[in-house]
């Protein structure tokens, strides 16, 4: 009697847990809310634009091409200038293929001197793949230091962890 007791309570608070699980990952893909950041940039600016491409990995290959890992991405968007902020224009999501999945900037947002802004790839989300990327559009003054990206991949199994970090490389 007491075997099923004790059975029935682990079962329950399993069934909670997984309850829980559900809920975080509901969490996680809610939209990332920046409005109070937008910004208007005036046309007669003198900003210098540039555009910077960062590699991130959604999953990657384990022991053949038939085994992926999944992973957790963060993505970090970091203002470097100890004196004047940066303006991200655009923050657009790809897959391994190119295709666009998702565009996280709808109008050019402020960050403050030294600020970092961070966009989560939740470890399920695998739409990206082994060759996920992000081009970022962005604004500073002429003499401000240029934006950093960065991305931080990490993933646990069992008692085995895996983690690595790419940097964004400026294309124009």
């Amino acid at each position: 009697m007491r075997v099923i007791f004790y059975a029935s309570c682990l079962l329950f608070v399993l069934t909670i847990l997984s309850c829980a699980n559900v809920e975080k990952k509901t969490e996680v893909l809610k939209a990332i809310d920046w409005s109070a950041k937008e910004v208007t940039i005036p046309k007669t600016d003198s900003l210098d634009y540039g555009k910077s491409y960062l590699s991130i990995y959604s999953q990657v290959y384990s022991y053949t091409e038939h085994t992926a890992l999944d992973l957790t991405a963060t993505v970090s968007i970091r203002n470097t200038s100890e004196t004047e902020p940066i303006y991200l224009i655009k923050a657009d999501y790809f897959d391994t293929k190119g295709n666009a999945i998702h565009s996280y900037v709808d109008q050019p947002i402020a960050l403050d001197k030294m600020e970092t802004l961070e966009i989560v790839i939740a470890e399920f989300d695998k739409k990206g793949g082994t060759g996920a990327n992000f081009i970022f559009e962005w604004g500073k003054k002429k003499s401000t230091t240029t934006p950093l990206f960065e991305a931080v991949m990490i993933s646990t199994y069992g008692q085995q962890g895996l983690s690595f970090t790419t940097q964004g490389k400026r294309i124009e």
